[in-house]
């Protein structure tokens, strides 16, 4: 018995320190993506870009965009968004293998473009971004709290949230996919 019991135990030790480590992403074929070195972006393949993608037409009233901070408080709202969402239990699987700095890029481009603030949305269309990540509605109803999350961070009137929140509803049409 003693026996088996220290070769198991001689099994279990570590590599000795001249053993060369593992590189387990090698060893199972992950391939680290590059990202660009200018926007910190992983690369894309190209797609048509339209503001058509941004899932609306943008609001009729271009004032809105000022209770929302113009562009800077926009770009704010959209990285707090993602903030949030990365470090929320309940979606934050979902956020760990994308691209957060695309998404807060677009996002912030996408909500730019709705709140008539100047900007041209240069993200995919809403079924083609969330195609195959099994978004729920429990999930969009959390990504929608972190948002109104980030909104009254940045003192953004209700009526105005409730406008920006209608806009963006029927997008679920096209996100949510089981």
């Amino acid at each position: 018995m003693f026996t088996v019991i220290f070769a198991i135990a001689m099994m279990q030790q570590s590599p000795p320190e001249s053993a060369e480590p593992v590189d387990w992403d090698k060893e199972f074929g992950v391939e680290e993506q590059a990202r660009d070195p200018q926007t910190g972006e992983i690369p894309v393949a190209e797609y048509p870009q339209s503001n058509d993608n941004a899932g609306a037409a943008p609001m009729d009233d271009a004032a809105i965009a000022a209770h929302f901070g113009g562009r800077e408080g926009i770009r704010m709202i959209a990285a707090r968004t993602v903030e949030l969402s990365e470090n929320d239990p309940r979606i934050a699987a979902i956020f760990i293998a994308h691209d957060t700095v695309r998404l807060k890029r677009t996002l912030a481009e996408q909500f730019c473009y709705l709140l008539v603030a100047g900007c041209d949305y240069t993200g995919r269309d809403m079924a083609a971004a969330h195609a195959a990540m099994g978004v729920r509605m429990a999930d969009m109803n959390a990504l929608v709290e972190n948002l109104q999350q980030a909104m009254r961070e940045h003192d953004v009137p209700f009526a105005a949230q409730n406008r920006l929140l209608a806009k963006l509803a029927p997008m679920s049409r096209d996100v949510i996919t089981r």
